[in-house]
């Protein structure tokens, strides 16, 4: 029998513990069991407290400062607190004290700064989801700062990669001590003061979201100094929000900014996962993006940042991945919450040996576990009430809301977070599916969530490619999509509104690209969707044609229209208004380099600051015009007898569509916005009236004549914005037949008298209600 037999017969009949295996057996580790790994005992600590969970810095009862360490750890059967010098000896002390099945102590003496970890004894039985290994060094899950890097070795998995047999691997121990390999959780000042920070507070109506990565937004800034590049600092600096404040968006959707690592798999290769989408800490913010260190100081440089951004008028939501973790499948590297209570935490397969994967990453958290919903709004809470935040886009949420018979929408989960005090006042956003049976649920949350509506996207992408036989899916989506969200109680902002996002490609790709070019990934371009609904106007990439050009830049300002006047809530993608472009890559999440950064030197050509230019002007108009940013879904009906209906639709005719119109093959449609017969009232409860507005779109190749509706609609109408290039502020008398080039799209707005003609516009580009 060979060591690795000998070992396995023990691990796999034993107690668990290989025995001892001579050097030349290239067995995991010597058997001397967890009792010889480095590191000096101490005393045991004082008892502290069992909350909060985490380490806080406390006064002690005889008045000298410390820190309370606690962590819930349930079926452990001894937790040792791990302390680590400067020079990176550690030490380790015995938590004896456990209240609730959570473990505590308190060290005097211990302040911030102080890195730390434990290490966590109990069954080693994977067969029962039991995989706990003394050997493997964690991190704190309430960790508010985590100082050092993710390595990839083999010694931090809880179980024997090499293993000779693949099938039974996960099921024997390795040994080898796991700290080279890992980051230490470290000790932060609690700062709690905001006095001096005013939260926007943006109602949904009013919101204009911009998604956007710490890291790629700063790297090529030039007005950003280079040592605050890629940094919470450099999004702070004021050449950084300049350019958010002359778009005018209200909020920025940040990339994850909780602490990550890399995959084994990514280091392989010699890359970086750069979106982020990989956590390891849910309270600590991720210590890459930070110019301040490492040792708690990214703690304080977040809160300068939102700060500086609310002080710009600007809210903060986070983009949160508390669906799965860092760790992976069975074989993944055990650096927290697996080494803690993996069947605790995890959502186990049957056979409990495996993970029940819904998320395409390896695990899943369990969030039908009370512990894991406290750890999951503890953290949310800690980001709202410590950070500063604003509001959470939930990545995967329909996995959260996973109960014991598919996706809940009145789970523990989601139930907690709404009547949560401090939670449910904040903006929560779901991205509405997840991998598993049954996980798209656009349209499915309940109350307080609004959601990335992905069928808002696939519409406006076809109908602009021309790849849809009539307008019916269209007039919901501009509209607010009334069929998925009215039910409920729901308002038109829970459809956030989108053309592209991180995930897929740039708008600019979008009308330059037929397939994805992922290769740069190193995975055969294998990654990534390849239901793009992309057109690349005649040409595969980049072009010298100028035809192909003069369309795709129309193209882009077809969907951006589109975009910013659609009813609900839009989310512009960071770069999309300057022609950022990833050259075809749709799934650039490990391109930590100028193909995932934003290109400032775009904005020293014309063409595109134009595009930036439209893009600014018609998120004022939005801001200025309640009617295009209705907080209630339209009726489709005359407010008073004898007025205007709230919503109307209109053919090339100038005629109201009737059922049959709406079957009929057409590539155009008009939608008129009636500020005289909104809905709403102001906050004393008077009706609320704001100009009218008519929106023209035709996704065909060829020019068509429009004739503008007359009474009870008009007596004339301007043009404030033609994507076909024609002068903005021509006039025209309601019946007039207008030409709307192909591809393009036109927003008139109503005047009260007849229009003669065209002339000049001496009120063109205020953008400001009636009677303002």
């Amino acid at each position: 029998m060979t060591a690795w037999q000998e070992l396995g017969r023990s691990m796999l009949h034993g107690n668990g513990r290989p025995p001892a295996a001579s050097a030349a057996s290239g067995a995991p580790a010597p058997g001397a069991g967890p009792g010889a790994l480095p590191g000096t005992a101490r005393p045991d600590p004082w008892p502290g407290s069992w909350q909060p969970l985490g380490a806080r810095c406390r006064i002690a009862p005889d008045g000298g400062s410390g820190t309370n360490f606690a962590l819930w750890a349930a079926g452990a059967e001894a937790v040792d607190l791990c302390l680590f010098d400067e020079d990176g000896t550690e030490t380790r002390h015995r938590l004896t004290e456990q209240t609730f099945q959570i473990w505590h102590g308190y060290l005097p003496g211990v302040g911030p700064g102080t890195r730390y970890g434990y290490r966590v004894q109990g069954r080693w039985d994977p067969w029962t989801g039991a995989r706990w290994n003394p050997a493997k060094l964690l991190v704190d899950p309430y960790a508010r700062a985590i100082d050092g890097h993710y390595t990839s070795h083999d010694a931090v998995c809880s179980a024997v990669r090499n293993w000779p047999e693949p099938e039974v691997a996960d099921t024997v121990r390795d040994n080898r001590d796991s700290a080279a390999y890992v980051p230490r959780s470290v000790v932060v000042h609690d700062d709690d003061d905001w006095y001096d920070d005013q939260r926007p507070k943006t109602p949904w109506a009013e919101t204009v979201l911009y998604e956007l990565h710490v890291r790629g937004f700063t790297m090529r800034h030039p007005g950003v100094p280079a040592d605050l590049r890629g940094t919470y600092a450099g999004l702070a600096h004021p050449a950084a929000i300049e350019h958010l404040t002359r778009l005018g968006v209200t909020a920025v959707e940040l990339l994850p900014v909780h602490h990550h690592v890399s995959e084994d798999h990514l280091q392989a290769r010699g890359l970086t996962n750069y979106w982020g989408y990989n956590t390891l800490g849910f309270f600590a913010p991720h210590a890459g993006y930070s110019a301040s260190g490492s040792r708690g100081g990214q703690v304080g440089e977040f809160k300068r940042m939102v700060r500086a951004l609310h002080a710009a008028g600007i809210e903060v939501i986070l983009d949160v991945v508390y669906n799965h973790t860092a760790e992976a499948g069975a074989m993944g590297p055990a650096l927290s919450l697996r080494g803690i209570d993996n069947g605790g935490y995890y959502r186990l397969d049957r056979n409990r040996r495996g993970y029940a994967d819904y998320t395409g990453c390896g695990n899943t958290l369990d969030t039908r576990q009370p512990h894991v919903v406290r750890l999951v709004t503890d953290s949310l809470r800690y980001w709202v009430t410590e950070m500063g935040v604003d509001g959470f886009r939930f990545d995967l949420a329909a996995a959260l809301a996973r109960g014991s018979d598919g996706v809940e929408m009145h789970h523990p989960f989601l139930a907690a977070v709404s009547q949560d005090p401090v939670l449910s006042r904040v903006k929560l956003i779901a991205e509405p599916w997840d991998v598993g049976p049954g996980g798209y649920q656009v349209g499915g949350f309940p109350p307080l969530w609004a959601e990335w509506n992905d069928k808002y996207r696939d519409t406006v992408r076809d109908f602009w490619r021309g790849t849809r036989s009539d307008v019916r899916e269209l007039g919901y989506r501009l509209s607010g999509s009334s069929d998925l969200y009215q039910r409920g109680g729901r308002r038109p902002h829970a459809s956030v509104n989108f053309v592209t996002a991180h995930d897929g490609f740039t708008l600019r790709d979008l009308v330059s690209y037929n397939r994805k070019h992922n290769e740069a990934n190193g995975e055969h371009n294998r990654d990534g969707t390849d239901d793009n609904r992309a057109w690349n106007h005649g040409a595969e990439g980049e072009t010298d044609d100028p035809a192909v050009l003069a369309l795709r830049h129309r193209q882009l300002r077809n969907l951006l229209t589109t975009l910013l006047l659609s009813t609900g809530v839009p989310m512009l993608t960071s770069g999309d208004e300057m022609g950022r472009t990833q050259h075809g890559n749709n799934n650039a999440y490990c391109q930590d380099n100028e193909n995932g950064w934003l290109d400032w030197s775009l904005l020293d050509d014309p063409r595109w600051q134009e595009l930036t230019a439209l893009v600014g002007r018609l998120v004022r108009l939005r801001r200025a015009h309640p009617v295009l940013r209705q907080r209630a879904f339209f009726s489709g009906r005359e407010t008073v007898p004898g007025g205007q209906r709230d919503l109307a639709w209109f053919t090339p005719r100038g005629r109201q569509m009737t059922e049959a119109d709406w079957f009929a093959p057409t590539a155009v449609l008009g939608m008129l916005l009636s500020g005289s017969a909104m809905a709403e009232r102001d906050e004393h409860g008077r009706a609320l009236h704001d100009d009218s507005f008519l929106l023209l779109l035709n996704a065909g190749a060829e020019p068509v004549a429009f004739t503008l509706p007359g009474a009870p609609w008009a007596a004339g109408y301007r043009t404030l914005v033609d994507t076909a290039d024609a002068t903005d502020g021509q006039r025209h008398p309601a019946g007039a037949a207008v030409t709307l080039g192909g591809r393009s799209c036109r927003l008139l707005q109503v005047t009260e008298e007849a229009e003669a003609g065209p002339g000049p516009d001496p009120d063109h580009g205020r953008d400001t209600p009636s009677g303002a």
